[in-house]
């Protein structure tokens, strides 16, 4: 599951509506989607007729989905909005959960279908924008995300999705800032009793002030995430990004086992071999990305993958580019994300063809996105295609913002100033 799960607070309280508060035993901990869920079943247990609890325990289901990083629970939302269109066929709150199931499994294509089709039912629906938001900026079409997320926020000034939505927009189009502006307020916004999605939003901000370079920062907010959500996934990820940025491998390491014991995906397998190579664990992360290869291989057709770590594994690290390119132009051919357009950049690349190579990078940037690994590839293919003074600027470019991607950029700088040898 991919940083893009984002937060659907207005529906979630639209559909609290029909939940009654139920006791817990003793000694129990249920989370956010824990109550929700056992509160719909409480209500179905009643009336067996009752479509709304349906829908209200599939919601719950998928935002245990995003809780634990678990897609079993999007099968079983998926189960039970059958039956609630078994009690009431076609029932508007369902088909637009099943959008957001289709979302969350990646399948963006087919939601921004069904988006447009619930927004001519609906046109002034809130949250049938943010769909329409979440599918085009995961395809990369982003003036088409851009207009719905502002709608979002003319139809319902601040609404948190709509806050959340124009945030990421934001990162994308480089002001790291404003996005970070826009996080605030949706956390400030957020009931403190929503632990889960104040985690999320915390777990975002600290990515924004880590690719922002200000480190210290950004591990002040993650340890906050998880002091609110012990043990969040998305947390854990960022927050073993910034171990690195420190040199404190071993740290990241166990950071990153833990959220690997916690979510089993392919891609926070391939975080974590990367982490145990930077440790000097080589046989560890051999073993570790030998294991990656074959998980990341099985889902590559499916919608959610983990092709973009499979392309860079394949590009930098078993040096096997015919592979990352194979990879690459099918990931290519589902979506032109930014983050899409970087790697199949990088696998064309690494396959000598610089020309195209620097055509997509270019189309990555354009967008405005401020990522110094971007920057990084960027500058290494204008160097390759022999444009010097680009490749520089570049580089420097990814060195002045201390984030992620910056050190290689900062090494390939020093090495091009550094005397040849005879």
């Amino acid at each position: 599951m991919k940083k893009l799960v984002v937060l659907l607070l207005m529906l979630m309280a639209a559909l609290a509506a029909v939940a009654q508060t139920t006791t817990l035993s003793a000694g129990a901990t249920p989370s956010p989607a824990e109550r929700s869920m056992a509160q719909a079943n409480r209500l179905i247990e009643k009336d067996p007729k009752n479509f709304e609890a349906y829908n209200a325990l599939a919601l719950a289901l998928s935002r245990r989905a995003r809780e634990t990083s678990d897609v079993i629970f999007y099968a079983h939302a998926e189960e039970t909005l059958k039956k609630s269109f078994e009690v009431s066929p076609g029932n508007f709150d369902g088909e637009r959960i099943h959008v957001w199931l289709l979302l969350g499994k990646h399948e963006f294509a087919a939601a921004r279908v069904e988006a447009r089709n619930l927004n001519q039912k609906m046109p002034d629906d809130v949250m049938v924008y943010g769909f329409l938001t979440d599918a085009n900026m995961e395809l990369g079409n982003y003036k088409q995300a851009e207009d719905s997320a502002q709608l979002m926020l003319d139809l319902r000034p601040g609404n948190l999705p709509g806050l959340t939505r124009a945030a990421y927009l934001r990162e994308l189009l480089g002001d790291l800032d404003g996005s970070v502006e826009l996080m605030t307020m949706a956390y400030q916004s957020t009931p403190p009793n929503e632990a889960e999605d104040r985690a999320w939003i915390l777990s975002q901000i600290g990515h924004l002030q880590l690719m922002s370079g200000k480190i210290t920062e950004a591990d002040d907010t993650l340890q906050q995430a998880l002091a609110l959500f012990p043990g969040y996934h998305y947390a854990l990820g960022n927050l073993a990004k910034v171990r690195i940025e420190q040199k404190r491998y071993e740290d990241a390491v166990n950071v990153l086992e833990q959220r690997y014991h916690a979510a089993q995906h392919a891609e926070n397998l391939y975080d974590l071999a990367e982490a145990l190579e930077l440790a000097g664990h080589r046989d560890q992360a051999k073993k570790a990305f030998a294991e990656f290869e074959t998980k990341s291989q099985l889902e590559s057709i499916r919608p959610d993958n983990s092709n973009r770590e499979l392309i860079f594994y394949y590009a930098d690290h078993a040096h096997l580019p015919a592979k990352a390119l194979e990879v690459a132009q099918a990931e290519y051919a589902r979506r032109h994300d930014v983050f899409t357009l970087d790697a199949y950049a990088w696998a064309l690349h690494v396959n000598g063809r610089d020309t195209e190579a620097r055509t997509q990078i270019a189309a990555a940037l354009a967008v405005g996105v401020r990522d110094a690994k971007m920057l990084r590839h960027a500058g290494e293919i204008a160097l390759s295609c022999g444009d010097r003074a680009a490749g520089e600027r570049l580089l420097l470019d990814a060195t002045k913002m201390n984030a992620p991607g910056s050190s290689l950029a900062r090494e390939l700088l020093a090495s091009l100033s550094a005397p040849k040898k005879n």
